[in-house]
């Protein structure tokens, strides 16, 4: 250039980074540390999405990971705004979501400020994040920039914070050029280990197969599904496994929404094997493993942590899709004693669906699940947000392709349901996307609604009304403390609705429930539906029926 370096800005390298990895949206909220960065974004493809909190920006990105494979990515200031993305840092790293977290920080070479909103982020994040680091050098920003992304994809997936302080974002270095990305391929299990698994296999009697939650990685779809229709063995999923394999194999026995006595683990009881295809012990366990119980094969992309509940017999760990279909190599056509377990699903199934087209008012959460599931399309999704009605879905709501519930029983925090809702309904605009919340959990990050309206999404939020936080209160019950601290009054719905510019409905009759879904489905944008909900099943079920089970058994 005649003598002269080319000069680049620090943030107009990152954001350079950022389109190198395939980036088009950024979720968040600005503040003056990020001044170039967004200018720098402003020139670019990448859209930045204005959330109205943090945590809600963090949410987006997560799922934005969970549905895709890549990672999402959300921008705050330092501080306050900084903090506000620690529970969607958690959630990610929990739910093993590939996720980026960008971060503001005053200038590090010198700070007219002195400590003004100076928090340590870097130390906050590194307990809740694969990766927490500070960048130092605008000329290091693409290598940085795409370490970040290998290892928020890596097996286990996650979260990775990077912190980009004002001065280094503001800074003239010559130009470095951005770090090319290139695909990897995850290796398939040894061959010793499908020796292993598929001799113990062969000699089950009564075996069953359990997918977790590492089963709804877009790239494992494939390989579950070949591996259950060559093996024809019946099937469970953890609530986060819900709709790993396709339907039509007549195999899946129930979700294990408890951790024990429910009608699948009748199933679970019954089983000398259970494969457990896919089982993070973060999620809440679907079984509890003991001395006596069945033998156990882990079958995953990373090793197993033993646990108290569980300690598997075995492994097979590799890139699961192609090495399930190794292991289906040798099983096909020698196991004649595959369903051995099948004639308890008939049984199992009835007792779930029972009651749930009973026209009780206020509704059941069984009448609920079974009128969603007559407005949902197979592709549709449902995001649910936390509380009672999460062991209902988990139970009740039959799913045939992945992904298709966004159920959190990692972190299980409230609030995410409204956001994870929109970011899918972003990125599957054709699709019917339903949020799903108490009126606890959506009133967390309901001025997300004026996002969702400001997109201009096509988007059902149902709120489930019962003016207290449910699932405590339950438990405070069943626990026999007495009725305390958990009840609140609630905003009128339908106006709060109409207030943000979206369409607000309140459901009388059970009669005029789905009617009133599928005409907002169809009306298109957003639309808020408030329904009461009786919680009196949850003892009748989850405790008095359950429990009278458990007792016939023995």
């Amino acid at each position: 250039m005649s003598g002269q370096e080319r000069k680049a800005k620090g943030s107009d390298l990152f954001v350079a980074a950022l389109e190198n990895e395939g980036v088009d949206r950024i979720f968040g909220i600005p503040g003056e540390e990020n001044l170039d960065l967004v200018e720098s974004l402003r020139t670019s493809k990448i859209e930045l999405v204005l959330t109205r909190h943090e945590q809600a920006a963090a949410f987006m990105a997560a799922t934005h990971g969970r549905l895709t494979g890549k990672p999402g990515v959300c921008l705050s200031t330092l501080g306050p705004g900084a903090l506000n993305l620690s529970t969607g840092a958690a959630y990610a790293h929990l739910g093993a979501m590939p996720m980026i977290l960008i971060t503001g920080q005053k200038p590090i070479m010198s700070s007219r400020q002195a400590r003004f909103q100076i928090v340590d982020v870097v130390a906050t994040m590194k307990p809740l994040t694969k990766l927490s680091r500070q960048i130092i050098s605008a000329s290091s920003i693409p290598t940085v920039v795409r370490d970040a992304f290998r290892v928020a994809m890596e097996e286990r997936p996650g979260p990775v914070h990077l912190e980009l302080p004002e001065d280094i974002a503001g800074d003239e270095v010559p130009a470095v050029p951005v770090i090319p990305v290139h695909p990897i391929e995850i290796p398939v299990a040894h061959r010793a280990a499908l020796d292993r698994a598929a001799e113990m296999i062969l000699a089950a009697r009564r075996p069953l197969v359990m997918m977790g939650a590492a089963t709804s990685r877009p790239r494992s779809t494939h390989g579950i599904a070949s591996f259950v229709r060559r093996t024809g063995i019946p099937f469970f999923t953890t609530q986060m496994g819900k709709g790993t394999v396709p339907g039509g194999t007549n195999l899946y026995m129930g979700t294990a929404a408890l951790s024990e006595r429910d009608y699948v683990h009748d199933a679970i009881d019954a089983a000398d094997l259970i494969v457990a295809i896919g089982h993070d012990p973060i999620e809440k366990p679907p079984f509890i493993m003991g001395p006596s119980g069945p033998k156990v094969i882990h079958v995953s992309y990373t090793p197993a942590s033993v646990e108290l509940v569980y300690f598997p017999d075995a492994e097979v760990v590799g890139d699961v899709g192609p090495s399930l279909e190794l292991l289906a190599d040798r099983l096909e056509g020698k196991l004649p004693q595959a369903a051995a377990l099948l004639p308890l699903r008939e049984e199992i199934l009835t007792h779930i669906a029972d009651r749930a087209t009973e026209a009780r008012w206020p509704p059941t959460p069984q009448r609920i699940v079974h009128d969603i599931r007559q407005v949902i399309p197979e592709n549709g999704i449902v995001a649910l947000d936390n509380g009672m009605y999460k062991i209902w879905f988990a139970r009740n709501y039959r799913t045939r392709v992945a992904n298709t519930l966004l159920l959190d029983n990692a972190l299980a925090t409230m609030g995410a349901g409204l956001p994870s809702a929109m970011m899918a309904a972003m990125l599957y605009p054709e699709r019917r996307v339903l949020a799903v919340a108490g009126d606890g959990g959506f009133m967390m990050n309901s001025q997300e609604m004026e996002t969702a309206v400001r997109l201009k999404l096509n988007l059902v939020v149902l709120v489930l009304e019962d003016n207290a936080y449910g699932m405590i209160r339950w438990k405070q019950a069943v626990d026999h403390f007495a009725d305390y601290g958990m009840t609140f009054g609630n905003p009128d719905f339908v106006v709060y609705a109409k207030a943000y510019g979206a369409k607000g409905h309140r459901i009388e009759s059970i009669d005029s429930f789905g009617r009133t879904l599928d005409a907002a489905f169809k009306e298109g944008g957003v639309h808020l539906v408030v329904i009461p909900i009786d919680y009196s099943e949850n003892v009748r079920v989850l405790v008095d029926e359950l429990r009278a089970h458990e007792k016939s058994k023995a």
